[in-house]
């Protein structure tokens, strides 16, 4: 068996093997109890995904295009985190505001 994938979390490494399986690559998932070592391991490269030698070239391929829609998908969902955090940050900025002014206002006396 060969490694395939390496994913950033169990999670991650089920949907690539899930992926896999429906296109008739049997996969397997190393990695599930080195995440409960996280503080002592080094966080990241614990969860891969296995193929057989045969089928390797076939999954990468699979994987290739799998990526490509991942990295689409991450660059919608930061633009919307974008979007959502600068309403947020300008909400605070103006409870801010008015806090600064309402207390400036408080000790001139106007």
């Amino acid at each position: 068996m060969r490694i395939v994938y390496r994913a950033e979390n169990i999670t991650e490494a089920e949907i690539v093997r899930g992926m896999l399986q429906s296109h008739d690559i049997e996969a397997h998932v190393s990695g599930y109890y080195l995440q409960g070592g996280i503080g002592d391991l080094q966080p990241t490269d614990l969860a891969k995904v296995h193929v057989s030698d045969e089928d390797f070239n076939q999954a990468r391929e699979l994987l290739v295009e799998y990526e490509g829609q991942s990295a689409n998908q991450t660059g919608v969902e930061n633009s919307i985190k974008i979007r959502e955090s600068s309403i947020t940050e300008k909400a605070l900025v103006t409870v801010v505001i008015v806090l600064v002014v309402s207390i400036l206002s408080y000790w001139i006396g106007v």
